[in-house]
């Protein structure tokens, strides 16, 4: 068996590692495709009846948000009432069994629903826990949703119009290489 033949077939790097993935959108989302990629398991958790947003994002393929299905390739999902007592029960079980927890919320709100850091630790003190954030944890700007539109205004990465009377636009699609999840992958 030649050399590129036993790398085929080696295990990949994360293999054994799972993820419970709590985000939406695109930093998040994007954060935990690689890391499936990567051969963790990724078991994604999203709002009962609704879904991640980007599920209803345009344009669709046989029903489906291409979007969305270009950033979640690689999970497992679920639904799950993060506020109601039987779903935080089943979140505080697939916490103890998890490697790594992901969220995007904004700051604070983990902590409100009874899952920061402090609570999670307790039920699985070898939990890796990421969050990820726009605008940083603390300071002026940290409660501010991270938008595409906020992030790509507060970045100045917005398309000028050739005309003076055209408004600017964004680009066609996000770019997770400029998103916060790149740089939770690299640090």
């Amino acid at each position: 068996m030649g050399e590129r033949e036993k790398r085929s077939k080696a295990r990949p790097p994360l293999a054994g590692i799972r993820v419970l993935d709590l985000t939406r959108v695109l930093a998040g989302p994007f954060c935990s495709m690689i890391l499936g990629d990567m051969g963790a398991e990724i078991i994604k958790v999203e709002e009962p009846g609704k879904g991640d947003d980007t599920r209803g994002w345009p344009p669709f393929s046989g029903g489906e948000a291409t979007y969305f299905l270009s950033v979640n390739r690689n999970k497992k999902s679920l639904t799950l009432n993060m506020k109601a007592p039987d779903g935080q029960a089943i979140l505080r079980r697939l916490v103890a069994k998890a490697d790594v927890v992901l969220e995007n919320f904004r700051p604070g709100t983990m902590e409100r629903l009874g899952f920061g850091y402090d609570a999670l630790r307790k039920l699985n003190p070898r939990l890796i826990y990421c969050a990820i954030s726009g605008f940083g944890e603390s300071g002026p700007e940290a409660s501010r949703p991270a938008t595409i539109s906020s992030c790509r205004a507060s970045r100045a990465s917005w398309i000028s119009p050739a005309s003076p009377t055209a408004r600017p636009s964004r680009w066609a699609t996000p770019s997770p290489i400029s998103s916060p999840a790149w740089r939770r992958l690299t640090a």
